[in-house]
């Protein structure tokens, strides 16, 4: 039985109608709401439009009770709040993006009281504030007691409203559009129900933000909506982009507890209970988190999640008690009616009885990885609130920062659209109307009746417990239910359990991998953090052959590369990630604050231009696909490349290799480290050129040393290929390679042999000789590869015949381009020349501005 891959794309009917904006959200919450009416603001004639899996006031906003943490108090500071935010995220929050967060954040609320939301207030009219988890000062604003995210939402759709802003609600997004440069061009979408658009159609656009909310649902039991089933996550892995750190999801530790078989949306006790004094205690009313963090009750959401864990596994109970029956009940009815209300629905009165809880899963601190603008690693996508992996949380969120992520980061991303509009970036083409889009990734569906059963296997084994056993079990449950016996229809139901298995595998991939317990991801079997291993971060894309993983290390910026980029440096051999830490590490050299201040100061903001890179001499051209990185790196997307050769091709003075377009500051900010790459690369490429045609036609091959700058090895050695030669060693480890040193340590040439092959059998063993009498005994041992060193052109052909091809024979030393010909033609197989990556003359190559 052949099991299905992970499809790339949903089978879906072609799209029956198609509508053009300028901006497409999909998502009707705080984050997708805020970005919509904060662009119109910005650009009021653009044409924005809103996609919304249900109506405009359902998604998870409205269910959020605690509220909103900001620091306006002024006994509180914006360091004091970043320092509980980083506290919280367990090493992996990223400093720059929290400082942007609780810096912004005050602005951001203000905002959005003044587009009308309402927030409790006391006597003298000041807002009140209230402590959740993690939080050492007072900074949570809250509304209606227990009911922020309800107004917050009413607030925002009531804004909306009154805009000029188109919304489709019913819609559920299915696939991403791209343009043939790979860039963002709309989605494909499904209207449930009938009205002016119907079935499957196409939002072509030129930017497409998701604001898709969480992915609870792949979990039996969770404080999500029934449409939080990480539809934005899923498209955007079947899209190309990077997703990160998708293990860590936050179990809120006092659901209420309505027996072992519900499921479902579950029904949450906020924080901010704890944060007004309730306690946890267990069956006996033994207080427990007293002796397990210094807040107690208020420690982090993973703190206190784990502890009741633990509390149930030691008395063998499956849920624990939240117990705040001091309140009374006139504090019960004001400061937390939504939550008195439904605990009397069902059975329970929390002025009397202590509330029965359990940790659910609640939301995801990772997500489809996006930088300080919401950029994803697909040109033209942003994702922002919790289908975004910012930084800002870390291993684990800190209480009541996601509606301020969902805040800030709105107005970013509708400020970053703004900006590449104006300054002239390159916008999706959009095909016309009707008109279907190329696409020939692999399609299918997953049964819908596996729904159920990738649900009960993640809350089983990849919950708030885990282990490899457990995560191996869910793995190969969620392999076996992407077959089912019979044809799978394209429906609501079959696109939903797709997206829950696309995002459910991503999981359990990366929490298999992470072994370690750290924030959310707790690992049984691995029950310590551990920085020396796994202070980083895990990115997932997927592509034909399934999900491929790469760890980060943590504080490594996000990478801008055009798809195609990252598809021609992963051909040649370089990884991606560490290509873009040499532009960061040229960035962070180059770019102190306040910026180029030349650029800054002698162009304005909105010009853009087009550059050419051209060769100022004949030469061998390397590293176009580095260079264009660069550039677009360094400018975070908004400067595109059009390469018109081809590494590894002659050029002559005066060709154009590429043209780059976009702002004219962030061209001339990035010419410099694309150019030292380019001419570098390009410089090596030329050299081994020169070597190989005056070697061309004796049979032997050129290749190169480990005399290569640091952290440039791979790029170096790949501009050694481009000019026609071979590699040696990438490292120490490869082949064992034997030197006059390692004789002398060793007793013996032979000596040294046998001492290699003994600690490392199956190893290539390469021996450097500088002797003829040192063959033989080398030839003996079973030598694969002698490096004859220093050898004169008459002591090479001896031992060419010496050697009678029983080893590979290599010169090295002393070669010049004058004398390479007669060392070739001795019949050694290969030439090792160290200057082509030691001591290559860069390749003069110029970046010209057109001009306006």
């Amino acid at each position: 039985m052949a099991i299905p891959a992970i499809p790339q794309r949903l089978t879906a009917p072609a799209p029956g109608w198609t509508v053009e904006a300028d901006v497409v959200v999909v998502g009707s919450g705080i984050a997708g709401l805020t970005l919509a009416l904060r662009y119109t603001g910005l650009d009021p004639e653009a044409k924005v439009l809103v996609v919304t899996k249900d109506v405009l006031s359902s998604g998870s906003t409205r269910w959020a009770q605690g509220g909103i943490a900001a620091v306006l108090d002024p006994q509180d500071t914006p360091a004091e709040h970043l320092s509980d935010t980083l506290v919280a995220g367990v090493g992996l929050c990223d400093e720059e993006a929290v400082r942007v967060l609780v810096t912004e954040g005050p602005g951001a609320l203000r905002g959005l009281i003044a587009a009308g939301a309402r927030f409790d207030t006391d006597d003298s009219g000041e807002l009140q504030l209230t402590r959740e988890g993690g939080h050492r000062r007072n900074r949570i604003v809250h509304a209606g007691g227990d009911a922020t995210g309800a107004e917050v939402q009413r607030a925002l759709v009531q804004a909306l409203r009154e805009s000029s802003i188109e919304v489709i609600e019913h819609a559920l997004v299915l696939d991403l559009l791209k343009d043939a440069g790979g860039r963002a061009a709309g989605v494909t979408l499904h209207v449930m129900g009938e009205g002016e658009r119907d079935g499957v159609g196409a939002v072509r656009a030129g930017a497409v933000v998701l604001a898709t909310g969480g992915m609870g649902q792949v979990y039996a039991a969770t404080t999500n909506p029934v449409v939080s089933t990480g539809d934005g996550v899923a498209l955007a892995l079947r899209a190309g982009a990077v997703v990160r750190d998708l293990e860590f999801v936050q179990f809120h530790p006092t659901v209420l507890w309505l027996g072992e078989d519900s499921t479902g949306q579950q029904p949450l006790i906020s924080e901010a209970v704890r944060g007004e004094g309730a306690v946890l205690v267990d069956a006996e009313g033994v207080r427990f988190m007293k002796d397990v963090h210094e807040l107690a009750d208020l420690a982090p959401r993973d703190v206190v999640a784990k502890a009741i864990m633990r509390r149930m596994r030691e008395t063998g109970a499956d849920h624990m008690y939240l117990d705040a029956r001091h309140f009374g009940e006139e504090k019960w009815r004001t400061r937390f009616p939504t939550i008195h209300a439904v605990c009397r629905e069902h059975g329970i009165d929390p002025v009397t009885q202590p509330i029965p809880v359990a940790p659910a899963a609640h939301y995801a601190s990772g997500g489809v990885r996006a930088d300080l603008h919401g950029r994803t690693s697909v040109p033209g996508l942003y994702a922002c609130g919790e289908v975004a992996c910012t930084g800002v949380h870390g291993a684990n969120r800190l209480a009541s920062n996601s509606l301020l992520e969902g805040l800030v980061f709105a107005e970013r991303i509708a400020a970053d659209i703004h900006a590449g509009r104006r300054a002239g970036s390159p916008a999706a083409v959009r095909p016309a109307p009707g008109e279907p889009v190329a696409d020939d990734r692999p399609t299918g569906l997953v049964d819908p009746r596996a729904r159920p059963r990738i649900q009960g296997h993640m809350s089983r084994g990849a919950s708030v417990l885990r282990g490899q056993e457990s995560l191996s079990e869910v793995a190969r449950a969620l392999v076996s239910s992407r077959w089912t016996p019979v044809a799978v229809e394209p429906c609501t139901e079959s696109w939903e359990a797709t997206n829950l298995l696309t995002v459910a595998s991503a999981l359990v991939e990366a929490a298999r991998n992470r072994e370690e317990t750290r924030g959310s991801h707790w690992r049984e079997d691995f029950p310590e953090r551990n920085d020396a291993w796994w202070l980083g971060h895990l990115d997932v894309t997927l592509t034909a052959e399934g999900m491929t993983m790469t760890y980060v290390p943590h504080g490594q910026r996000a990478t801008v590369l055009p798809p195609r980029v990252e598809t021609d440096l992963i051909e040649a051999g370089l990884d991606p990630a560490t290509v873009t830490a040499l532009f960061q590490a040229a960035a962070d050299e180059d770019l102190q604050a306040p910026g180029d201040v030349t650029s800054l100061a002698t162009i304005p903001a909105g010009q853009t231009d087009t550059a050419d890179v051209v060769a100022r001499a004949d030469g061998v051209v390397s590293g176009l696909a580095v260079a264009e990185g660069a550039f677009s790196h360094l400018s975070q997307g908004r400067l595109t490349a059009e390469r018109l050769v081809k590494d590894g091709e002659r050029v002559t003075r005066g060709d154009v290799l590429m043209t780059v377009t976009g702002p004219t500051r962030d061209l001339l900010t990035a010419e410099r480290t694309a150019l030292n790459l380019l001419t570098h690369l390009s410089g090596i490429a030329t050299l081994t050129d020169r070597w190989v045609r005056a070697v061309e036609g004796t049979g032997a091959r050129i290749r190169d040393s480990r005399k290569t700058l640091p952290g440039l090895r791979a790029l170096e050695k790949y501009a050694v290929r481009c000019g026609g030669g071979v590699n040696h060693r990438m490292s120490l480890s490869d082949a064992a390679l034997i030197k006059d040193n390692h004789v002398v340590a060793a007793g013996g040439v032979a000596e040294a042999f046998r001492a290699v092959r003994d600690a490392y059998p199956g190893l290539p063993i390469e021996v450097e000789v500088d002797r003829i009498d040192q063959i033989e005994p080398v030839l003996a041992e079973g030598a694969e590869e002698i490096l004859l060193d220093n050898f004169t052109v008459d002591d090479l052909v001896l031992a060419v015949r010496l050697v009678d091809g029983r080893a590979r024979l290599e010169s090295s030393g002393g070669l010049t381009l004058d004398s390479a010909r007669d060392v070739a033609e001795t019949g050694v197989d290969y030439l090792a020349v160290g200057a082509l990556t030691h001591s290559a003359p860069a390749l003069d190559i110029a970046l010209d501005l057109r001009g306006n």
